[in-house]
């Protein structure tokens, strides 16, 4: 069985972890400015907005959050007000050798007290448990998990309890293009107001569903240069956006003037949705001179500004074929993995006698200029050596080789079918075996597809133009693909 080319390999780097996250578990949203939540304590949905506060102390073992709310009713006819103080810890066990992260997150602290009108609900107790599994891929951490909570009110202090018990789960990713977390989470609550045991029309049950969304995406832009007598024609721009929406559905009593029927059901739902203001970040001007008209001139132009690959001041040469360590360098980038530097107090010296040479491939020499590039992937699993332990850094392209490489910087590879499938391609048998499973998973993701002959060219030889254009691709699937797929695909479905 032939090996496959400088593609696998197994050392996962555990890095600091941060998530876009909803505030605490209350399916609230916010922006820089207001905060905004929905409270169901008095047996009908009230929308409280206000200030939020957010401090964070974080390192690679564990993330401290402290959360302060001061609310108050939308409705300004509404008398009442809310004030919380949540301190939440989350600690991270990397399972190293499985390239994967356990995060277990527990209360540290929590006091709130919600006035409505004539009462007061003051949290007497709360238990409440979270943890996540989160899979360290090298363009983008993915994580699911699980939350159990219940919170215990008193009413006016001893004219009645509350009981909110709270299941439900989160599901997330993060890379460099974006970051998005969904939660959905099931709330059901028990009012007792009775007197003496004797039922009261005060007294009732309900559920609550919440699905709440934090999302973070960047985009490009471009824009012309409106100037006629300028040195470039327009550039891109980068623009980070980050959105929360969120949807309450209930099924309460109802309201009457004796106080709550809880034979008449009041099911509706309620969306809130909060938008940051925009960064916006221009980017490098592309000035090459052999790209203009050509088909590929978008891509080509998007992954320059973005500092992905690299060109002389005029040429970017896209119909010449793509080196090995050119798309490895890439990939690197365009996933933004931090290339550590070698630190030198004289990097004009030569190595000393004693200094031995890391080597990783023969034929790719630690002084080579782009020598950390080829070890960040190779440490992250992106690459490995052939038989013979080479890199072929000037060797041509293929684009088995380019498709496996993304596939194994998303870790989707082991998501394909069980050995034994045939892909949907006509020249399937021409697929090396060790490029199989991550040509089906790229096909399933949309970054690649077959031509008007439905073949996939496995082993055709890609040209620079043709490598831009399947890592734009790449990146739009880390851009939007995910964002879809965790937000509108769960909340509006």
């Amino acid at each position: 069985m032939k090996k496959l080319p400088w593609i696998l390999g197994f050392i996962i780097i555990f890095n600091q972890i941060v998530f876009a996250t909803p505030p605490e578990f209350s399916g609230g949203i916010n922006n820089e400015y207001e905060y905004k939540e929905v409270v169901f304590l008095s047996g009908e949905p009230i929308v409280f907005k206000g200030e939020f506060k957010e401090t964070v102390k974080e390192d690679e073992e564990e993330k401290k959050v402290t959360y302060r709310f001061t609310l108050e009713p939308e409705d300004s006819t509404i008398d009442g007000r809310l004030t919380r103080s949540v301190t939440i810890v989350t600690t991270y066990t990397p399972k190293t050798d499985k390239g994967q992260t356990i995060a277990d997150t527990v209360v540290d602290k929590y006091t709130e007290t919600i006035r409505i009108e004539d009462d007061t609900y003051r949290l007497e107790d709360i238990q409440f448990s979270q943890s996540n599994i989160i899979d360290n891929r090298p363009a983008s951490d993915f994580y699911s998990g699980n939350i159990k909570a219940r919170k215990y009110y008193s009413i006016n202090n001893d004219e009645g309890t509350v009981i909110i018990d709270i299941t439900g789960g989160d599901v997330g990713y993060e890379n460099f293009w974006g970051s998005t977390e969904t939660q959905k989470i099931d709330y059901i609550y028990k009012v007792d107001r009775s007197e003496d045991g004797e039922d009261n029309n005060l007294s009732w049950e309900g559920t609550v569903q919440v699905q709440v969304s934090d999302s973070t995406t960047k985009t490009l832009k471009y824009s012309d240069n409106e100037a006629n007598f300028s040195s470039f024609n327009g550039g891109y721009t980068r623009i980070s956006n980050r959105e929360m929406v969120s949807t309450y559905s209930y099924n309460l009593p109802t309201k009457t003037d004796e106080g709550l029927d809880t034979s008449i059901r009041n099911k509706d739902s309620i969306s809130l949705k909060l938008s940051m203001n925009p960064n916006i970040e221009r980017l490098i001007v592309p000035k090459f001179r052999d790209t203009v008209g050509h088909w590929a001139q978008s891509d080509i132009e998007k992954l320059y500004s973005l500092d992905v690959f690299e060109g002389s001041e005029t040429f970017f040469i896209p119909d010449t074929y793509m080196t090995r360590m050119d798309f490895v360098k890439a990939v690197v980038k365009a996933c933004n993995i931090r290339v550590e530097e070698e630190e030198t107090t004289n990097r004009t010296s030569r190595r000393s006698k004693e200094e031995v040479e890391e080597i990783i491939f023969v034929d790719v020499a630690s002084s080579d200029p782009d020598f950390q590039y080829v070890k960040d992937a190779y440490n992250k699993n992106i690459i490995t050596g052939d038989a013979d332990y080479k890199f072929r850094p000037d060797g041509k392209l293929t684009r088995a080789e380019a498709i496996t490489i993304l596939i194994r910087a998303l870790g989707f590879e082991n998501k394909a079918p069980a050995p034994g499938y045939q892909t949907s391609y006509d020249d399937d048998e021409e697929i090396p075996n060790w490029a199989r499973d991550a040509i089906y998973m790229a096909t399933e993701i949309g970054i690649v597809g077959g031509d008007e002959y439905n073949r996939i060219n496995a082993n055709k030889i890609m040209t620079r133009a043709e490598a831009s254009a399947m890592i734009v691709r790449f990146l739009n699937f880390l851009e939007k693909d995910l964002q879809k797929d965790y937000r509108e695909n769960i909340i509006y479905y």
